[in-house]
């Protein structure tokens, strides 16, 4: 029996582990510490940093098995979904990694070790491309693998050149490809009909041995790096002797999963349907849940493109959280993930396909009715398309994979013009926020004082000097008794409001007058503006202020900020390792926290979260910070907010019993558990599709609410 994908995994990892590799675990497909990315779309993306030298980890080698998605920009692998041989919106990347340690020759002789001896691949059906400038791999080939030059492919173009970027490192790449024979039409790489499916290329190697500047010149780097990249379901088709990735094992049984529960032949929908089904159950598991904006929308894409598709094959119930078990009986053991998040998964499927399957009908019939006329090759009003989008649910690239079955498109213009439409009509009832200075301003002022230093962590009290001022928007050098507007000093103690967490409100004064300080925020990142009522004489740029937060009320949010923390580790304890942060407010009156969980709390969980948070409370343990690298705090285990954005050094801060909770935060908190008094649930609310709101009291306010609970049982 031939090799299953997992082995093949297995294999590979193995295979470097014995060559002295770390074994890397796949990084979430949100990635950490870059929000600009939409997602995690190949395997060198969690070692970016490393690459660029603005990071360094406890090893020299690494591999690993790395989830992707692609769903956009230079990565649109959608429209081909399901129509190919190889285009998937999810997939795994086996890679092998040199930070500086082996280069060229030590990464060919893997290569080649590994796809002939490890996984069997005839030599004669194996060649290699390097680039045309690039005569240190070609003799490397010829040496290591024994290839003659005519199966030693140049290639001049960026094909074999690897960029990070405009600017940074760079290198040429070498790529393996295998020959599927002459049933297949096409050519080798870099001959007229190279776009063919008879020679695949299985595994590239890129050697990043430059660093280029703007001007376009490049230097050697210092410590050359090597980076791989193999696709799990292109090797594992090629290994089992199969011509397309959805025949491979991972791949075919999932199909089949779908055959069994739609009607018909296998066809290009029930490949979707496999395609987008691990997308979606992926990143749901990530933290991503459907949504209207960002990622939340991408994933509504994937889910409503393969909820049509099990239309078009009768399903007449939802279908998608049938299949996930399959998905979790071939995957759960390498992704563990999926199956701590089954619930969340289950349920975000099933209730996303019930809503949508409301209007899908409706929106089917006004497409059917405007496409009616049209002929091959006939475009569709983008009017109508805009209307099928913003009534009824259906995102643009399912409109236009629906018309691509007759022929058709959509007027992307006319679409676009629809959407322009809104949004102007939109800006114009907008009544504005009130806020007067733009971001340019709040630049200009970092850029010209630095940022702010913050005292806040050990000190309530400071004394600073005064930087700039605004006042209505604008930089002035004095604010005088009746006015308001913002400080900006060189230091405070004030916390700014981010995190979820209110800023601060307090007291500024000087000699002859004072200032009430009504709320402090961080307009650009590094920058504290404290907003303040001038009660009496006048601030001026240059003086000396002195600045005492309010204690009572900055003690009442550091007791509700820390409860998030143990309410958090409770829910996930009680509830599951699913539940994460979504979003949360921390006040000095209450807090609530959001939470990816598709159900409401039973009477019973919510009793025991609330006794399990009471009882670290109680326990009145230490809470301890620490200050780290992000590597080693998410080693320690500490949770991190996917996509949120990270300093290259964050606070881990420590609570409960036994490390109870463990995150990075960058917020105030109490010095001991017992200082939060306790703490009383008091909602749990349905914000959005998939994501609840808990709401709660801790110290003083939860006793007055049980009290007043208890006063109302009388």
């Amino acid at each position: 029996m031939s090799r299953t994908a997992a082995d093949i995994r297995r294999a590979f990892l193995g295979f470097f582990a014995q060559r002295g590799h770390t074994v890397v675990p796949s990084a979430p497909l949100v990635p950490h510490n870059d929000p600009t990315l939409l997602f995690t779309n190949s395997g060198m993306v969690p070692f970016k940093d490393v690459f660029t030298g603005k990071e360094t980890r406890a090893y020299v080698r690494a591999a690993s098995a790395q989830k992707c998605v692609r769903a956009g920009g230079k990565h649109n692998d959608l429209d081909n979904v399901g129509y190919t041989a190889r285009h998937h919106t999810f997939f795994e990347m086996l890679g092998n990694f040199s930070f500086g340690d082996y280069f060229k020759e030590e990464a060919i002789a893997y290569a080649w070790a590994l796809v002939t001896r490890e996984f069997g691949l005839p030599v004669d059906r194996l060649l290699v491309t390097v680039h045309a400038s690039d005569e240190d791999a070609a003799a490397l080939w010829r040496k290591v693998a024994g290839l003659p030059d005519d199966r030693i492919i140049r290639i001049a173009t960026d094909d074999n050149f690897w960029r990070m970027g405009d600017t940074g490192p760079c290198g040429p790449s070498s790529e393996i490809f295998f020959d599927q024979g002459p049933a297949l039409a096409g050519g080798p790489p870099g001959s007229p009909d190279e776009d063919g499916d008879r020679f695949l290329e299985i595994w590239n190697l890129v050697f990043m041995q430059f660093e280029e500047r703007a001007d376009g010149t490049r230097t050697d780097l210092p410590r050359p790096c090597v980076d791989t990249g193999m696709g799990l379901e292109r090797v594992a088709a090629v290994v089992q002797g199969v011509h397309s990735n959805y025949d491979c094992d991972l791949l075919r049984t999932l199909v089949g999963s779908v055959a069994d529960k739609t009607h018909g032949p296998i066809g290009p929908s029930h490949r979707v349907i496999a395609d987008h089904l691990r997308t979606s159950a992926f990143l749901i598991a990530d933290g991503v849940l459907p949504g209207n904006e960002g990622r939340g929308y991408v994933l509504r894409r994937f889910m409503r493109r393969a909820m049509r598709h099990a239309h078009m094959l009768g399903a007449q119930e939802p279908l998608l959280h049938r299949l996930f078990p399959t998905l979790e009986g071939l995957m759960g053991a390498a992704y563990p993930e999926l199956t701590r998040a089954r619930p969340l998964i289950l349920e975000t499927l099933r209730g996303e396909e019930e809503r949508f399957g409301r209007t899908l009908e409706r929106g089917l019939a006004l497409l059917g009715e405007a496409t009616a006329g049209l002929r091959p090759g006939g475009v569709l009003d983008g009017a109508v398309a805009f209307r099928l989008y913003d009534t009824f649910g259906f995102p643009l690239d399912l409109t236009q994979d629906a018309l691509r079955a007759h022929g058709c498109a959509v007027d992307i213009a006319g679409f676009e013009e629809a959407m322009a439409q809104q949004k102007s009509a939109s800006r114009a009832a907008w009544a504005g926020s009130g806020e007067a200075a733009t971001d340019k301003i709040w630049f200009d002022i970092l850029e010209g004082c630095g940022p702010t230093d913050f005292l806040g962590y050990e000190a309530q009290h400071a004394q600073g000097k005064v930087l700039a001022l605004l006042r209505d928007g604008a930089q002035v050098q004095h604010l005088e008794a009746g006015e308001a507007g913002a400080v900006i000093t060189d230091v405070t103690p004030f916390y700014a409001e981010s995190g979820g967490q209110v800023g601060d409100s307090g007291q500024a004064s000087w000699p002859g007058g004072r200032a009430e300080v009504t709320h402090t925020t961080k307009p650009v990142p590094g920058l504290h503006a404290h907003h303040v009522q001038v009660r009496a004489g006048a601030l001026a740029v240059g003086d000396a202020v002195d600045l005492a937060v309010d204690a009572a009320r900055r003690t009442a949010i550091r007791a509700n900020h820390s409860a998030t923390h143990l309410l958090h580790a409770a829910l996930r304890s009680i509830v599951g390792a699913h539940v994460t942060q979504k979003g949360s407010l921390v006040d000095a009156d209450r807090l609530r926290f959001d939470i990816a969980h598709s159900a409401a709390l039973t009477p019973q969980q919510a009793a025991e979260v609330e006794a399990l948070v009471n009882a670290q409370i109680r326990a009145n343990t230490p809470v301890t910070t620490e200050v780290m690298s992000q590597e080693d705090a998410l080693k320690a285990g500490a949770m991190a907010l996917f996509g949120e954005k990270y300093d290259d050094r964050v606070r881990v801060l420590t609570m409960g019993a036994d490390r109870f909770s463990v995150e990075l935060c960058g917020g105030t908190h109490v010095a001991r558990t017992g200082d939060i008094g306790c703490l009383v649930i008091t909602g749990d609310s349905a914000l959005a599709a998939g994501v609840r709101r808990i709401e709660a009291l801790t110290g003083a306010k939860a006793l007055e609410h049980l009290h007043a609970r208890a006063a109302k049982g009388k």
